[in-house]
């Protein structure tokens, strides 16, 4: 992993953080799920180190980050067929790089949060 692609994630991942922790008012987080779509460039397994790494200390720290990876899709204007983009520069089964604009998979969002029992002082 090169320096700028972990520094892409590691902004990603502090604006999740920053975004659930609003979200949670305090109460601890078990769980966050998150869409990366495969055409977005952002590493999963980088994103899950920074999370872990940013999360420390926070209501986050013990939450389990769940990563969901959203193809795209084309059509093939060769033979066409459907084809599932993995990555910007797939191919067809065909052989062909002569695909429709990507539709989906190009999205990077938070889908849920799953909070906890907060722990009320009296």
């Amino acid at each position: 992993m090169t320096g700028k692609l972990a520094v892409h994630e590691l902004a990603l991942t502090e604006s999740i953080i920053a975004a659930c922790r609003e979200r949670a008012d305090g109460a601890p987080v078990l769980r966050v799920t998150v869409e990366v779509g495969r055409l977005t460039c952002v590493m999963p397994e980088a994103l899950r180190l920074c999370f872990e790494a940013c999360s420390a200390g926070t209501e986050l720290e013990a939450a389990t980050l769940e990563i969901v990876a959203t193809p795209g899709r084309a059509r093939c204007r060769d033979c066409g067929r459907d084809v599932m983009l993995d990555h910007v520069l797939a191919a067809c089964a065909c052989g062909s790089v002569n695909l429709t604009v990507p539709q989906g998979g190009d999205r990077l969002c938070v889908r849920s949060m799953e909070l906890g029992e907060s722990l009320m002082e009296e």
